[in-house]
């Protein structure tokens, strides 16, 4: 009889909040070639003259505003989503981080000794992008590749529009989406522009055809913003917003580079100074509140609307531990499984 698991993987986090720490984690992330594609002279030669030099003291002192006294926000959700996901299905429930720690080797090499011999890999991010899911699955296809060659794996599918994906989002936010709000922003972590273009396989689609994003094509499956965007038409319309009480920008990004616009951190002072007073932020790229969410858009981004004139400010929460985000995990597991055998 085949032993199954389910492999639950999501971003990471440091260990702590010391600058060491923090080094080591930017210096693992950073060196992705998915994160910083360029030739890797020069991503080492950036990472190593300009990024880890400074930004691990900065990182450090952000991350001391978010953390608990049980650790990382992410890695304390995840953990307990792992637990809360164990306690609804039969089969063994893994977690790993695409950097830090718990460690994808490490996890695969608990597999390994539990004789595991089907798995089902759900990357922890509904949508798809080179930086996030993408080298979520070649790492772990990677690992398991040298260390369990005959390993029956499938993998889960970004879920960014399917129905109960949308109802636990709709679900999550329902209470905030009951207060007197003026406007709902979307901030979905940003990407670089290049991303975009890199991931269309016809090369003939983004950025060249018009209304690129919703235009039907198969290219879409690969295209970050597209499904962003489908998130966004499928959340508004299951909770009846509509298009003038909601916009949708992009957070987090690195560097000088175009990246995808229009950025969170500008459209936060507009919306102020539009007369929208009272503003709710959704963050629909992650699944568990994190530095990102936490820092970037609770404490700073709600600043930065308030000083520009806004009256209140809510950062409403990821999805978390909410009851209906885990019977969509517990739901694509089983179905998971039932589909590989």
């Amino acid at each position: 009889m085949s032993k199954n698991a389910v492999f639950l993987v999501n971003l990471g986090s440091p260990d702590s909040t010391a600058v060491s720490d923090l080094r080591t984690y930017l210096r693992e992330f950073l060196s992705d070639d998915r994160v910083l594609d360029t030739p890797k002279p020069i991503q080492q030669f950036v990472l190593n003259c300009f990024i880890l030099p400074t930004r691990p003291k900065r990182s450090a002192e952000a991350y001391k505003k978010v953390w608990t006294d049980q650790g990382s926000p992410l890695i304390v959700t995840s953990r307990n989503v792992q637990d809360l996901l164990q306690d609804r299905i039969d089969d063994h429930v893994e977690l790993a981080m695409r950097y830090g720690n718990p460690s994808i080797p490490r996890a695969i090499d608990k597999l390994k000794s539990k004789g595991i011999d089907r798995l089902l890999l759900i990357p922890l991010y509904p949508h798809y992008a080179m930086s996030s899911y993408e080298t979520v699955v070649v790492k772990v296809m990677e690992e398991i590749a040298e260390k369990m060659p005959d390993l029956d794996v499938r993998t889960v599918q970004p879920f960014y529009d399917e129905p109960d994906y949308i109802e636990a989002l709709y679900q999550s936010a329902k209470s905030y989406l009951e207060t007197d709000y003026d406007h709902l922003l979307f901030s979905y972590h940003g990407i670089p522009l290049r991303h975009l273009t890199k991931a269309d396989s016809s090369k003939g689609h983004c950025q060249v055809v018009k209304n690129c994003c919703t235009t039907c094509s198969p290219v879409h499956s690969t295209c970050y913003k597209a499904q962003a965007i489908a998130t966004t038409n499928a959340f508004v319309k299951r909770a009846g917003i509509p298009p003038t009480k909601y916009s949708v920008s992009f957070q987090s990004r690195l560097g000088r580079e175009p990246w995808l616009e229009p950025y969170t951190d500008q459209v936060l002072p507009q919306l102020a100074e539009q007369g929208k007073k009272r503003l709710l932020v959704m963050t629909p790229a992650f699944v568990s509140d994190c530095l990102e969410t936490l820092e970037e858009i609770a404490m700073e981004g709600k600043e930065e609307f308030l000083e520009a004139g806004g009256e209140s400010f809510e950062a409403i929460p990821c999805l978390n531990e909410h009851p209906a985000w885990i019977d969509f995990l517990a739901k694509k597991s089983r179905e998971g499984m039932t589909n590989s055998s």
